[in-house]
């Protein structure tokens, strides 16, 4: 079978929209029901719930622990995810970092992957080498692709390696701080993709939070990633399906009238 990735970016090269959301994040059983209100976004990362999470600010870490807090696992999870096939056909990657993994087991991490359903794993701190050695076998082996990161800071011989590893796509950070923290400088990032030949689509994330952003990325890039704003529009939200329609909406800037005729 073809990984939906593989199939999105076929189908579709630009203007690219993936939606990160914790595990468990903000109830403990609503992933899927979030992953079913995001049928308007193109892929959905869903984040492994980890106690430090080092590559992400302070809203996904509260996410995170929030989630732990609510009693989510990396075990629990793919529980749930179970259900996940019968509610979205959209790529779905998981993110998250190489303890987790380990303590879970690779082998299972991507028999279960495959067994539910998930197309993707982003791993921020696995280290190339590792991957060759530990993961890429069963990546694979059951269809999951691994995606890599690579920063402005990135040289270009690794950035050459990490392209010809990754599959589906390569993860353009767009600064070289954490997760929802600093304004991005485009015009460096659009210089540093001007200078790639990559065999890979690139989808920029860290720092995209509004149409603006989405906008000045997509003009560069393949499409974009987006977390710690929209964790913060459904951390109190009573209403998945409408609130994160609406957000979606403003970032492509579609206008819908939802008012009810008397």
């Amino acid at each position: 079978m073809q990984n939906r990735i593989d199939k999105l970016f076929e189908e579709k090269r630009g203007n690219i929209l993936s939606i990160f959301i914790t595990g468990g994040f903000p109830k403990l059983n609503g992933t899927l029901e979030l992953i079913k209100a995001l049928n308007t976004a193109d892929m959905i990362e869903i984040g492994i719930p980890f106690s430090d999470p080092l590559a992400d600010g302070e809203t996904i870490q509260q996410s995170s622990q929030q989630a732990l807090d609510n009693g989510m696992n990396l075990s629990l999870l793919f529980e749930q995810l179970k259900g996940l096939r019968a509610i979205t056909e959209k790529p779905v990657l998981l993110m998250g970092y190489l303890n987790s993994v380990i303590n879970y087991g690779i082998d299972k991490f991507y028999g279960d992957c495959h067994a539910t359903g998930i197309d993707g794993v982003i791993l921020p701190d696995l280290p190339l080498q590792e991957y060759i050695n530990e993961h890429k076998q069963y990546a694979e082996m059951y269809n999951v692709h691994a995606v890599f990161l690579i920063s402005p800071a990135t040289c270009a011989k690794r950035i050459q390696q990490i392209d010809a590893l990754s599959k589906g796509f390569v993860y353009l950070v767009s600064s070289n701080s954490t997760t929802g923290q600093i304004a991005i400088g485009f015009e460096q990032i659009s210089a540093l993709v001007s200078s790639l030949s990559l065999k890979n689509p690139i989808l920029i994330g860290f720092g995209i939070k509004d149409a603006q952003t989405f906008m000045a990325a997509t003009q560069i890039a393949n499409g974009v990633i987006i977390g710690s704003e929209y964790l913060r529009r459904i951390k109190d939200s009573t209403e998945f399906a409408t609130d994160t329609e609406k957000f979606i909406n403003e970032i492509k800037l579609q206008k819908h009238d939802h008012s009810i005729s008397q």
